[in-house]
Protein backbone atom coordinates (compact mmCIF):
# COMPACT_ATOMS: atom_id res chain seq x y z
CA UNK A 1 0.00 0.00 0.00
CA UNK A 2 1.55 3.35 -1.05
CA UNK A 3 2.15 5.72 2.12
CA UNK A 4 2.46 9.26 0.42
CA UNK A 5 -0.41 10.63 1.14
CA UNK A 6 -1.40 13.72 -1.00
CA UNK A 7 -1.50 17.54 0.89
CA UNK A 8 -5.50 17.87 2.92
CA UNK A 9 -6.69 21.18 2.40
CA UNK A 10 -7.85 23.14 4.95
CA UNK A 11 -10.93 25.72 5.27
CA UNK A 12 -10.53 28.69 8.09
CA UNK A 13 -11.68 28.37 11.50
CA UNK A 14 -12.96 25.53 13.79
CA UNK A 15 -14.02 23.34 11.10
CA UNK A 16 -10.59 23.40 9.61
CA UNK A 17 -9.29 22.17 12.95
CA UNK A 18 -11.69 19.40 13.16
CA UNK A 19 -10.82 18.30 9.75
CA UNK A 20 -7.70 18.04 10.13
CA UNK A 21 -7.73 16.08 13.42
CA UNK A 22 -10.52 13.55 11.66
CA UNK A 23 -7.83 13.54 8.95
CA UNK A 24 -5.00 12.77 11.05
CA UNK A 25 -6.84 9.66 12.76
CA UNK A 26 -7.55 7.97 9.53
CA UNK A 27 -4.08 8.27 8.33
CA UNK A 28 -2.16 6.94 11.35
CA UNK A 29 -5.06 4.35 11.77
CA UNK A 30 -4.72 3.26 7.83
CA UNK A 31 -0.52 3.05 8.00
CA UNK A 32 -1.08 0.60 11.62
CA UNK A 33 -0.35 3.54 14.08
CA UNK A 34 -3.57 4.65 15.80
CA UNK A 35 -1.09 4.48 19.07
CA UNK A 36 -0.27 7.90 17.85
CA UNK A 37 -3.20 9.27 17.27
CA UNK A 38 -4.33 10.94 20.58
CA UNK A 39 -0.99 13.14 20.31
CA UNK A 40 -0.83 13.37 16.85
CA UNK A 41 -4.28 15.54 16.92
CA UNK A 42 -3.21 17.57 20.17
CA UNK A 43 -0.39 18.94 17.82
CA UNK A 44 -2.60 18.88 14.78
CA UNK A 45 -5.09 21.33 16.81
CA UNK A 46 -2.58 23.55 18.38
CA UNK A 47 -0.70 24.08 14.79
CA UNK A 48 -3.32 24.61 13.30
CA UNK A 49 -5.26 26.91 14.59
CA UNK A 50 -1.60 29.05 14.82
CA UNK A 51 -1.52 28.81 11.22
CA UNK A 52 -5.31 29.78 10.66
CA UNK A 53 -4.88 32.57 13.12
CA UNK A 54 -1.75 34.15 12.48
CA UNK A 55 -0.42 32.89 9.05
CA UNK A 56 -1.86 33.37 5.43
CA UNK A 57 -3.43 30.95 3.07
CA UNK A 58 -3.69 28.32 2.33
CA UNK A 59 -3.50 26.03 5.02
CA UNK A 60 -2.99 22.36 4.07
CA UNK A 61 -1.93 19.07 6.19
CA UNK A 62 -0.33 15.92 5.40
CA UNK A 63 1.74 12.79 5.90
CA UNK A 64 5.07 12.65 5.16
CA UNK A 65 8.27 10.68 6.91
CA UNK A 66 8.73 6.79 7.42
CA UNK A 67 5.96 4.20 8.26
CA UNK A 68 8.12 3.70 11.41
CA UNK A 69 8.12 7.20 12.08
CA UNK A 70 5.21 9.33 10.92
CA UNK A 71 5.95 12.88 10.44
CA UNK A 72 2.45 15.18 10.27
CA UNK A 73 3.44 18.72 8.48
CA UNK A 74 1.38 21.88 8.19
CA UNK A 75 1.90 24.02 5.18
CA UNK A 76 0.97 28.06 4.97
CA UNK A 77 1.28 30.83 2.61
CA UNK A 78 3.78 33.09 5.58
CA UNK A 79 6.96 32.69 5.27
CA UNK A 80 7.27 34.41 9.04
CA UNK A 81 8.75 31.65 11.23
CA UNK A 82 6.77 30.64 14.72
CA UNK A 83 7.88 31.62 17.93
CA UNK A 84 9.95 28.41 19.75
CA UNK A 85 8.37 28.09 23.41
CA UNK A 86 10.27 28.62 26.51
CA UNK A 87 10.68 25.16 27.89
CA UNK A 88 12.42 26.59 31.08
CA UNK A 89 9.07 27.09 32.56
CA UNK A 90 7.56 24.10 34.52
CA UNK A 91 4.75 22.09 32.17
CA UNK A 92 1.43 21.27 34.18
CA UNK A 93 0.12 18.08 34.75
CA UNK A 94 -3.30 18.23 32.59
CA UNK A 95 -1.33 19.30 29.27
CA UNK A 96 -3.50 16.39 27.88
CA UNK A 97 -6.36 18.29 28.34
CA UNK A 98 -5.79 22.13 28.00
CA UNK A 99 -5.06 23.44 24.55
CA UNK A 100 -4.54 27.19 23.44
CA UNK A 101 -0.80 26.21 25.16
CA UNK A 102 0.85 27.02 22.05
CA UNK A 103 3.79 25.15 20.79
CA UNK A 104 5.23 23.70 23.99
CA UNK A 105 2.31 21.20 24.04
CA UNK A 106 3.82 19.93 20.68
CA UNK A 107 7.44 19.77 22.39
CA UNK A 108 5.86 16.80 24.96
CA UNK A 109 4.09 15.13 22.99
CA UNK A 110 6.29 15.13 19.67
CA UNK A 111 9.70 13.32 19.34
CA UNK A 112 11.20 15.94 17.30
CA UNK A 113 9.77 18.80 15.43
CA UNK A 114 10.27 22.24 14.47
CA UNK A 115 9.57 24.55 10.64
CA UNK A 116 10.97 24.85 7.48
CA UNK A 117 10.80 28.29 5.52
CA UNK A 118 10.13 28.16 2.21
CA UNK A 119 10.25 30.50 -1.16
CA UNK A 120 6.08 30.59 -0.76
CA UNK A 121 5.57 30.23 3.15
CA UNK A 122 6.29 27.44 5.89
CA UNK A 123 5.92 23.90 7.03
CA UNK A 124 5.53 23.54 10.29
CA UNK A 125 6.03 19.40 11.33
CA UNK A 126 6.16 17.35 13.75
CA UNK A 127 6.67 13.47 14.41
CA UNK A 128 4.20 12.33 17.29
CA UNK A 129 4.98 9.99 20.35
CA UNK A 130 2.80 7.91 22.29
CA UNK A 131 3.56 8.78 25.93
CA UNK A 132 3.86 12.33 27.14
CA UNK A 133 7.48 13.62 27.80
CA UNK A 134 8.56 14.33 31.46
CA UNK A 135 9.36 17.60 31.99
CA UNK A 136 9.50 20.47 29.20
CA UNK A 137 9.85 17.86 26.25
CA UNK A 138 12.80 18.96 22.88
CA UNK A 139 12.68 21.79 21.64
CA UNK A 140 11.75 22.81 17.96
CA UNK A 141 14.77 23.69 14.63
CA UNK A 142 13.64 25.86 12.41
CA UNK A 143 15.83 25.58 9.25
CA UNK A 144 15.33 27.95 5.92
CA UNK A 145 15.55 26.38 1.89
CA UNK A 146 18.69 27.82 0.55
CA UNK A 147 17.79 30.04 -2.53
CA UNK A 148 19.06 29.83 -5.70
CA UNK A 149 22.62 31.63 -5.84
CA UNK A 150 22.20 34.84 -7.70
CA UNK A 151 25.99 36.14 -7.24
CA UNK A 152 28.17 35.53 -10.37
CA UNK A 153 29.99 32.21 -10.58
CA UNK A 154 32.80 32.21 -9.51
CA UNK A 155 36.53 30.77 -11.68
CA UNK A 156 36.37 27.00 -11.37
CA UNK A 157 39.66 25.60 -11.67
CA UNK A 158 39.86 23.46 -15.21
CA UNK A 159 36.51 24.46 -16.30
CA UNK A 160 34.46 22.27 -18.67
CA UNK A 161 31.42 23.10 -20.62
CA UNK A 162 28.15 21.28 -20.61
CA UNK A 163 25.73 21.64 -23.08
CA UNK A 164 22.30 19.71 -22.98
CA UNK A 165 21.02 20.03 -26.10
CA UNK A 166 16.89 19.91 -26.86
CA UNK A 167 16.93 20.00 -22.54
CA UNK A 168 12.56 19.58 -22.06
CA UNK A 169 11.99 22.35 -19.88
CA UNK A 170 8.68 20.27 -18.19
CA UNK A 171 10.68 17.88 -16.98
CA UNK A 172 13.42 20.12 -15.91
CA UNK A 173 10.93 22.00 -13.66
CA UNK A 174 9.52 18.63 -12.35
CA UNK A 175 12.88 17.15 -11.51
CA UNK A 176 13.89 20.36 -9.67
CA UNK A 177 10.41 20.26 -7.91
CA UNK A 178 11.42 16.48 -7.16
CA UNK A 179 14.84 17.07 -6.39
CA UNK A 180 13.94 19.68 -4.14
CA UNK A 181 11.27 17.39 -2.09
CA UNK A 182 13.86 14.35 -1.56
CA UNK A 183 16.44 16.59 -0.02
CA UNK A 184 13.89 18.15 2.10
CA UNK A 185 13.03 14.73 3.30
CA UNK A 186 16.56 13.33 3.58
CA UNK A 187 16.92 16.19 5.70
CA UNK A 188 14.27 16.22 8.46
CA UNK A 189 14.90 12.56 8.64
CA UNK A 190 18.69 13.17 9.48
CA UNK A 191 17.14 16.55 12.38
CA UNK A 192 14.74 13.81 13.24
CA UNK A 193 16.00 10.52 13.67
CA UNK A 194 19.63 10.49 12.80
CA UNK A 195 20.54 7.41 14.02
CA UNK A 196 18.14 5.78 12.93
CA UNK A 197 18.70 6.95 9.40
CA UNK A 198 22.72 7.62 9.44
CA UNK A 199 23.09 8.56 5.48
CA UNK A 200 20.30 10.73 5.49
CA UNK A 201 22.52 13.43 6.56
CA UNK A 202 25.01 13.21 4.31
CA UNK A 203 22.77 12.54 1.04
CA UNK A 204 21.57 15.78 2.18
CA UNK A 205 24.74 17.32 1.64
CA UNK A 206 25.63 15.55 -1.42
CA UNK A 207 22.41 16.51 -3.07
CA UNK A 208 22.47 20.62 -2.24
CA UNK A 209 26.67 20.79 -3.48
CA UNK A 210 25.38 19.24 -6.43
CA UNK A 211 22.57 21.22 -6.63
CA UNK A 212 24.41 24.47 -5.92
CA UNK A 213 26.82 23.25 -8.69
CA UNK A 214 24.44 22.97 -11.38
CA UNK A 215 23.00 26.46 -10.89
CA UNK A 216 25.97 28.57 -10.12
CA UNK A 217 27.54 26.99 -13.65
CA UNK A 218 24.68 29.28 -15.50
CA UNK A 219 25.83 31.87 -17.05
CA UNK A 220 23.23 33.99 -17.88
CA UNK A 221 19.21 34.09 -17.22
CA UNK A 222 18.00 31.72 -20.27
CA UNK A 223 16.39 29.18 -18.45
CA UNK A 224 14.62 31.02 -16.23
CA UNK A 225 13.21 33.68 -18.73
CA UNK A 226 12.43 29.99 -20.97
CA UNK A 227 10.26 29.02 -17.95
CA UNK A 228 9.04 32.04 -17.58
CA UNK A 229 8.02 31.90 -21.61
CA UNK A 230 6.40 28.27 -21.30
CA UNK A 231 9.00 27.38 -23.63
CA UNK A 232 8.92 23.33 -24.65
CA UNK A 233 12.74 23.17 -24.62
CA UNK A 234 16.04 24.95 -25.32
CA UNK A 235 19.97 24.19 -25.18
CA UNK A 236 21.81 25.23 -22.13
CA UNK A 237 25.29 25.42 -21.81
CA UNK A 238 26.49 24.89 -17.92
CA UNK A 239 30.10 25.64 -16.49
CA UNK A 240 31.84 22.95 -13.92
CA UNK A 241 35.03 21.85 -12.38
CA UNK A 242 35.93 19.08 -14.72
CA UNK A 243 36.45 16.52 -11.85
CA UNK A 244 32.81 17.00 -10.86
CA UNK A 245 31.69 14.74 -13.48
CA UNK A 246 32.40 11.67 -10.82
CA UNK A 247 30.27 13.69 -8.27
CA UNK A 248 27.35 13.25 -11.10
CA UNK A 249 28.00 9.96 -11.48
CA UNK A 250 27.74 8.67 -7.75
CA UNK A 251 24.48 11.24 -8.01
CA UNK A 252 22.81 8.87 -10.70
CA UNK A 253 23.57 6.14 -8.23
CA UNK A 254 22.27 7.58 -5.26
CA UNK A 255 19.33 8.10 -7.09
CA UNK A 256 18.64 4.69 -8.06
CA UNK A 257 19.26 4.00 -4.11
CA UNK A 258 16.86 6.42 -3.03
CA UNK A 259 14.16 4.60 -5.58
CA UNK A 260 14.74 1.46 -3.54
CA UNK A 261 14.77 3.00 -0.22
CA UNK A 262 10.89 4.44 -1.53
CA UNK A 263 9.93 1.24 -2.77
CA UNK A 264 10.61 -0.71 0.34
CA UNK A 265 7.78 1.80 1.46
CA UNK A 266 10.22 3.00 4.24
CA UNK A 267 9.52 6.67 3.11
CA UNK A 268 6.84 8.39 3.08
CA UNK A 269 7.83 9.85 -0.68
CA UNK A 270 7.01 7.91 -4.32
CA UNK A 271 9.09 6.82 -6.27
CA UNK A 272 10.70 8.32 -9.25
CA UNK A 273 8.53 7.99 -12.65
CA UNK A 274 9.93 5.76 -15.95
CA UNK A 275 9.88 9.58 -17.38
CA UNK A 276 12.32 10.85 -14.38
CA UNK A 277 14.34 8.00 -14.32
CA UNK A 278 15.19 8.73 -17.80
CA UNK A 279 15.56 12.50 -18.18
CA UNK A 280 17.83 12.12 -15.07
CA UNK A 281 19.98 9.59 -15.80
CA UNK A 282 20.42 12.08 -19.70
CA UNK A 283 21.24 15.03 -17.58
CA UNK A 284 23.06 13.92 -14.99
CA UNK A 285 24.35 11.84 -17.78
CA UNK A 286 25.68 13.93 -19.35
CA UNK A 287 27.77 15.80 -16.97
CA UNK A 288 29.60 12.42 -16.68
CA UNK A 289 30.22 11.87 -20.37
CA UNK A 290 30.56 15.68 -21.37
CA UNK A 291 33.36 15.82 -18.27
CA UNK A 292 35.56 12.97 -19.96
CA UNK A 293 35.53 14.84 -23.12
CA UNK A 294 32.68 13.70 -24.86
CA UNK A 295 30.28 15.36 -27.64
CA UNK A 296 27.08 15.81 -26.51
CA UNK A 297 23.81 13.75 -27.20
CA UNK A 298 20.50 15.44 -27.49
CA UNK A 299 17.76 14.14 -25.40
CA UNK A 300 15.24 11.78 -26.49
CA UNK A 301 12.18 10.53 -24.68
CA UNK A 302 11.56 7.08 -23.91
CA UNK A 303 9.31 5.11 -25.79
CA UNK A 304 6.46 2.94 -24.15
CA UNK A 305 8.90 -0.41 -23.92
CA UNK A 306 11.56 1.80 -22.52
CA UNK A 307 9.15 2.83 -19.99
CA UNK A 308 7.62 -0.32 -19.31
CA UNK A 309 11.38 -1.85 -18.84
CA UNK A 310 11.76 1.06 -16.42
CA UNK A 311 8.89 0.56 -14.37
CA UNK A 312 9.62 -3.31 -13.72
CA UNK A 313 13.09 -3.21 -12.74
Amino acid sequence: MPLNRPAQALTPGPRGVSDARRWATQVLTEIGRPELVESACISVSEVITNALLHAEQPVSVRLRGTSDHPRIEVRDGSREPPDLPDLESDPTDDVLLTFGRGLSIVARVSSAWGAEIEEDGKVVWFVPQVELADGPGVQGVITELQPIPREDPPDVEDPVDVTLVGLPLPEMKANRMHLRELRRELRLLAISHEATYPLAASLSRFFTDLDATFWRGLRDESLASALLDGDDDMDLTITIPRSSGDDFQRFIELLQLADAFCRQERLLTLARTPLQIAFQTWMFGEFVRQARGATPMRWRPPGPAERRHQSVS
